[in-house]
């Protein structure tokens, strides 16, 4: 038995460029915990045979129909979003309803962005995230692949 041929590969950066793709994902009707770990895990890379820990190896995510995403149980009116403004007495609350009217995309994004690594890597796998409300999206050209979760 070769011990060399049973090394670890792993990626440099202009090869997990190379291997980006685009998926399209459908939230109509879906779970917001469900959907959004799925997302992560496309972000990162772990769904490939090629992960690498330290590199942005992930694929670029679409996801429409932003507004029509479910939450299970009391969800939409007892789970409270906390931030802080940074000044004295400037802590905000919110609730998923009030984010759905305000800026439906911000719930999808605010899940996903959570699941994700708090490093400079995390940061730069959600730059390759594309959430809109309704239906379309300007990137046709890419050709996005469609999957079901």
């Amino acid at each position: 038995m070769d011990a060399l041929s049973y090394k670890t590969q792993f990626l440099n950066n202009e090869e997990a460029k190379e291997g980006k793709k685009w998926i399209l994902v459908d939230a109509k009707n879906q779970i917001l915990g469900r959907v959004s770990s799925e997302i992560s895990k496309i972000l990162r890379g772990k769904k490939k045979p090629t992960f690498t820990p330290h590199i942005d190896c992930g694929d670029n995510v679409i996801v429409i129909n932003a507004e029509k995403v479910k939450l299970t149980g009391k969800k939409m009116t007892n789970k409270i979003y906390v931030r802080y403004t940074g000044y004295p007495g400037g802590q905000r609350f919110a609730t998923p309803r009030t984010l759905l009217e305000k800026d439906p995309r911000k719930l999808i994004e605010k899940a996903v962005r959570g699941m994700l690594p708090k490093t400079r890597l995390g940061r730069e796998c959600f730059r390759n995230l594309y959430v809109y409300a309704g239906e379309t999206h300007p990137h046709q050209a890419q050709t996005p692949q469609q999957i079901s979760l």
